[in-house]
């Protein structure tokens, strides 16, 4: 069974990629990993914040000048990172060093600005490729939402300036067109779309009156956003696809790459059964393609997306139609 493919125009053993997480803050786990049929590993982010530290803390106090004191305790301490920008490159060629596979570091941000300079400082420690992780939740009712797409290609044209290795783009699901924005971020020079961030929402402490951070790891449940779109965009653009979230079972991950997505981004799955449990996916994912007669994971790959679906508008709005009447009380 070949398992080989292609991300970013990088050449990778498998489609399983371990998404941006602390699984590779630790050089042995990330051996692990690799042992285990990973393709790639993408860095957990290093934050906008973190690269502008004391005009990002200036910002935040006016922000919240007028609004309760603890409001600042929401972000980080610097300690409170697990690695800061010179240890990030460090550790970047540090994997570089024990590991066969790409390193892909992550860049979380959100606006245009002097911490872009950063993405070139990743590629001279080593990294393989940059995903920049677009990670913004619009509260200003007066900014439109082209306003905030511009800005999105704003980041990205910034990023792409300073790189000559590829860079993937991580988006939420939430713009008003994600095929066109899609087809812009690839006007702007990135080479892949990963879908999607997560949005860790918070959670209201009804007795102290506080709003608390939650954070809860991906279940199969949210794969069929990522399904969707990966089906919809897959043949519309020529950017690498990336599908991330929702991936636990083998049939999550074999549904993934017939909807269209050239690797499949992994890390609930992992944080909660340990890096052994790669091993396994891989391994019934390799026995379900010889079951079904596929020698190449190619063969696969877009075969029920929007374009090649043999019922395309069970993509679009005749789905909700039907899915409605088929409940009966």
């Amino acid at each position: 069974m070949k398992l080989d493919t292609t991300y970013l125009g990088l050449s990778l053993k498998s489609p399983f990629v371990i998404g941006a997480s602390p699984l590779g803050d630790d050089l042995d786990t990330a051996r692990r990993l690799e042992d285990g049929g990973a393709g790639a590993l993408v860095m957990h982010s290093l934050f906008e914040e973190q690269l502008t530290n004391d005009a990002a803390v200036a910002a935040l106090t006016e922000s919240f000048e007028e609004s309760s004191p603890e409001a600042l305790s929401y972000f980080p301490e610097s300690a409170e990172y697990s690695l800061g920008p010179e240890e990030y490159l460090n550790h970047i060629a540090s994997l570089k060093s024990r590991l066969g596979i790409p390193v892909i570091a992550s860049l979380n941000g959100r606006t245009p600005g002097g911490w872009i300079n950063h993405a070139k400082l990743m590629e001279e420690a080593g990294a393989d490729a940059i995903e920049l992780n677009i990670y913004e939740v619009p509260t200003d009712a007066s900014e439109s939402g082209a306003e905030i797409e511009s800005r999105v290609l704003d980041v990205v044209a910034g990023v792409r300036e300073k790189l000559t290795i590829p860079l993937s783009v991580k988006l939420s699901p939430f713009y008003s067109s994600l095929p066109s924005l899609a087809q812009s971020i690839q006007l702007s020079g990135a080479n892949g779309l990963v879908l999607f961030n997560r949005f860790y929402q918070p959670d209201l402490d009804i007795e102290d009156l506080n709003v608390e951070p939650k954070l809860f790891l991906s279940t199969s449940s949210e794969l069929l956003l990522r399904l969707r779109w990966m089906a919809v965009l897959h043949g519309k653009v020529s950017l690498s696809l990336a599908l991330s979230g929702g991936v636990h079972k083998v049939h999550d991950a074999i549904k993934g790459i017939m909807a269209g997505a050239d690797v499949l981004q992994i890390v609930s799955l992992l944080l909660r059964h340990g890096p052994q449990a790669l091993e396994v996916i891989v391994k019934d994912f390799t026995a379900w393609m010889q079951e079904h007669d596929y020698s190449d994971v190619s063969e696969m790959r877009g075969c029920l997306s929007h374009k090649n679906s043999p019922d395309p508008a069970a993509f679009e709005r005749a789905n909700y139609l039907r899915v409605l009447q088929l409940w009966k009380v």
